[in-house]
Formats: C-alpha cells, structure tokens, sequence
C-alpha cells in the first residue's frame, strides 16, 4: 500500500491501513482535538496497560509455567514481556528488602562497655594468624573490615544489596545450564530454560512482596499460617511450572526438581559468598 493511496503514519511515513501503525505501533488519529478526545484515549490506553498488567500478575501468580509457555506459542502481546516483568518485580523486592533491613555483623558486639569503636576495630581486624598469607589476610582486610566494625555493618549491608540484583541476573543464566544438561532430549534451546527462571524468579519476587504486604495488614495469628502456606506453594509452584512447559511425568520431574534444588542451593551460596565478599573489597 503506498503513501497516496491511503492514510500515512506521522511518526514514521508508514502506509497504515487499520487504526494503528504495524511498522512503529502508533495510533493513527494521534490528534486530541477537544478535552474529551484527549480524556478518551488516555482511559483506553491505561486500560489496556492495566489488563496486560493484571493478566500478567494472575498467571505468574496462579499458572505456573503458563507465561513461558504462552512466549513460546507466539502469544505474547497480550502480556509483559518476560524482561521487563523481572525487572520491575526485583526492583521492588530490593526496595523491600533494602527497607527491612537490620544489618547486623557477627562478633561486633561486645561485652566492654569500655571499648571504643575504633578499638574494637583494631582488635576484630588484627588477626592472630601469622602463617604465610598473614599479608595478604591482613591487606584483604585493611581499612575496609575497620568501617564494617565502626558502623556495626551497616556500610557493608547496603553494599551487599546494592550488588545483590547485579549477582541475582548472573545467578539465572547458570541455573539455566543446568537445565540443560537435565533436558537434553528433546532437544531445548537454553533461552528455553533462561526464559523459565526469568518467570519463575520473578513469581518469587511477586510473592515476597505480596507477602510484606499482607505482613503489614493481617494479624500475627493470621501471618505465620498465611507465611507457611507460601513457603509450600514455592516448590509446588516450581513443579507445576516445569511439568507445563517441559512435559514430562510426575516422577521423572519430581526427580529433576530434586536435582534443581541442589544445584540452586550449591550456586545459591556461592552466589551470596562471592557477594558478599565483593562488597566487602569494594567498599
């Protein structure tokens, strides 16, 4: 279809023959030509934001493996991409997180009233280690253990999760090679497995905060039941999601959820000691 014998997009020159731009997405009629014109499109557009939005979070939430299964089929419009969802979800996990924190150092505490801070200090951060690596302990140490003892952690909880999303995005990718080598025949693309970790990350990172928030709304006779129902959804839910999207029997993926755990937890820990000490170094 040509420019002169139909309607042209002004955004980018495109024929468009329906109401909106197949080349750049935009609405054809992008003038708003009175208040109540402009008032119309908007409510549509936050409309049909919030049913995506809504129809995304009910499925993450509710059927497990569906979104990953639905990318996969080509039916994808209808919902958020996989990317932007674990985004925004982790952003407020973190923000949650960084909320209720109370960072606390194991052996700061101490039962010398007397004790400055700074003596403290000199005395957690000088080691009685004087083998071989005693130099190299003692420069891995240095200034920074002395900040972490002075402000009883704090510095370092607030590196930690500040670097933590930054680990967590290198986590999926190694949870997906294991996938791989569990699901090698039929053949699997490993964006297959990147993909369902990406959802199923970001169902736990919706479900934390659903849980926080009804942490700050219910009773505590209501809370720790509604806490432990959560805590079984999570592998119930994991199961569910790797019997829909990969299709196999319950007890061959029963089997392959075991080993999952125990990688999860294996590269969990690394995860969260290599961290751990990277912040501490980068103070």
């Amino acid at each position: 279809m040509s420019p002169e014998s139909g309607p042209v997009c002004a955004n980018c020159g495109a024929a468009v023959p329906a109401k909106f731009c197949g080349h750049c997405g935009q609405r054809l009629d992008h003038s708003a030509h009175s208040v109540w014109h402009f008032t119309q499109e908007a409510t549509e557009d936050l409309t049909h934001a919030d049913s995506r939005l809504w129809a995304t979070l009910y499925a993450l939430l509710f059927r497990p493996g569906f979104l990953t299964q639905e990318f996969f089929a080509g039916r994808r419009a209808r919902y958020l991409p996989p990317l932007r969802l674990y985004l925004v979800l982790s952003v407020l996990f973190f923000l949650i997180a960084s909320a209720g924190r109370n960072v606390a150092v194991v052996g700061v505490q101490d039962l010398n009233s007397n004790e400055s801070a700074q003596q403290r200090a000199d005395r957690v951060c000088s080691p009685e280690y004087q083998g071989e690596a005693h130099a190299l302990i003692e420069r891995l140490l240095g200034k920074n253990c002395h900040k972490v003892v002075e402000d009883s952690g704090r510095s370092l909880g607030e590196a930690f999760l500040h670097n933590l999303p930054h680990a967590m995005f290198l986590f999926l990718p190694v949870l997906a090679l294991v996938m791989l080598g569990l699901y090698w025949h039929p053949r699997r693309y490993y964006v297959e497995h990147l993909l369902f970790f990406v959802h199923n990350h970001a169902f736990v990172f919706l479900l934390i905060a659903l849980m926080w928030l009804l942490s700050k709304i219910l009773p505590d006779s209501l809370g720790g039941p509604v806490t432990f129902i959560a805590c079984l959804y999570v592998p119930y839910y994991l199961f569910a999601s790797m019997r829909r999207v990969y299709g196999q029997g319950r007890a061959r993926t029963f089997l392959k959820l075991m080993v999952v755990s125990v990688a999860y937890l294996i590269v969990g820990l690394a995860m969260l000691a290599l961290t751990s000490l990277y912040s501490a170094l980068t103070l």
